[in-house]
């Protein structure tokens, strides 16, 4: 095996997973540890790999032929597609290990910020070193961090709610949403509520529109009302009121209440719409601007980056006021319209109106093929007067269109496989 004789397995979190062709089929997140009877170190038997669809795998430690900051790499065989599930003996180390509050056998007491892994040479792998930081009461300053042998360290067989979230936190920080969402599901619910609380209010919000809708009622009913609110405040409307529609209606009323009104308008006009119409799966807040306004002032806005690519693929038209609901719907321009306009064009010289906007009552089955029909990722929903009051956009139909459960893990398809979960890798 190519590699470092010891790694630190924070520093692998999010590593790319390579087959022996060059090709990437995952990325590390997570190595397992085997508990052992005697004194002796945890055996390393693995990495658990996410792969596409959001499923983690088990990579076992004699597939690997190279493990380095940059890349792990997997010699030939086949590869084990079966969801990886824990054994009651083994230990997932960033999981388990990470934020883990010890002591050293000097008796100074610290938090477990990373741990590596050694191998012998007989080809063994197992963690050796810890690294500890002290903890102190000076708000001003950092601890000093220890690296030291794993027998020197008192706490780390002990299975208990002895652990911070600093550290995890630091691991997921570059993880996309749906990534991190993913992630919180592998963990016990206790500790996801944990490390959920811990984001900030706008990674909170990303994160809860990607996970299940049990997930997402969980950790909002975790967190105290005055934060939930701050959170619901966060996201779209859209997403904001499928998740007040999983709450009793006390409960939503009472978190409404607790949102600045501007922020809890829309949603509240959001819950008045019917299941499974255009209106209660549209944003209310799609790009709109006004007929005088320059092919340069529409690309500026939509480079906004907290747009999402659906949402900024095209600009809406209207007569004031441009917020929902606007004055009476003129068109829409596409992008990539206003990429040939030249910048100084107006608007109302190259609109769209040749396709009938939906209604809010229009089914989601008239959506889907509507947008099919016409290739669109997003369509313009109009009231009785013309007015403008939001758009539904490709990724609104795919989150209404799949089953319920599809962002649960546990619930996902299962990749193309040999019947007996295994794929070749050439």
């Amino acid at each position: 095996m190519s590699t470092p004789n010891r790694v630190y397995i924070a520093r692998l979190a999010g590593v790319a997973v390579f087959d022996p062709n060059g090709d990437q089929v995952g990325r590390v997140r997570d190595a397992v540890a085997r508990m052992r009877p005697t004194q002796r170190p945890p055996e390393i038997v693995g990495l658990v790999a996410e792969m596409p669809m959001r499923r983690r795998i088990f990579l076992s430690i004699n597939r690997i032929t190279s493990i380095d900051p940059d890349a792990v790499v997997l010699g030939s065989g086949t590869l084990n597609l079966r969801r990886f599930e824990k054994r009651p003996n083994e230990l997932l180390v960033l999981q388990e290990l990470l934020d883990r509050r010890v002591q050293l056998d000097t008796g100074q007491a610290g938090s477990v910020v990373d741990v590596a892994m050694e191998c012998s040479r007989g080809g063994e792998w197992a963690l050796t070193r810890v690294a500890v930081r002290e903890q102190t009461s000076r708000l001003t300053r950092r601890g000093h961090l220890h690296q030291v042998e794993w027998d020197r360290v008192r706490g780390l067989g002990v299975v208990g709610d002895n652990r911070g979230t600093a550290n995890l936190l630091a691991v997921l920080e570059d993880m996309r949403p749906a990534d991190l969402a993913n992630a919180l599901q592998d963990l016990p619910d206790a500790r996801r509520n944990e490390v959920a609380a811990a984001l900030d209010d706008e990674r909170l919000a990303d994160v809860l529109s990607e996970l299940p809708e049990r997930d997402q009622v969980e950790i909002l009913a975790a967190l105290d009302r005055e934060r939930a609110a701050d959170v619901l405040e966060e996201m779209d409307p859209d997403d904001a009121a499928d998740l007040l529609n999983e709450l009793p209606p006390p409960e939503q009323d009472v978190l409404l209440d607790l949102m600045e009104p501007d922020e809890a308008d829309p949603v509240r006009q959001l819950l008045r719409y019917a299941s499974g119409t255009a209106g209660s799966v549209m944003t209310s807040e799609p790009v709109i601007l006004p007929p005088d306004a320059t092919v340069a002032e529409a690309l500026a806005r939509i480079r906004e980056v907290q747009l999402s690519p659906a949402v900024a693929a095209q600009v809406f038209v209207a007569r004031a006021p441009l917020t929902t609901p606007t004055g009476r719907y003129l068109g829409m321009v596409h992008f990539q319209r206003l990429l040939r306009e030249p910048p100084a064009d107006l608007l109302g010289g190259i609109v769209v109106n040749d396709i009938d906007p939906l209604r809010t009552s229009t089914p989601l089955t008239e959506i889907t093929r509507r947008m099919a029909t016409y290739d669109m990722v997003g369509m313009p929903v109009v009231d009785r007067n013309n007015r403008l009051v939001g758009a539904v956009t490709v990724d609104d139909v795919l989150d209404h269109s799949l089953p319920r459960d599809w962002r649960d893990r546990d619930a996902a398809p299962t990749p193309s496989a040999t019947d007996d979960g295994t794929v070749d890798d050439d």
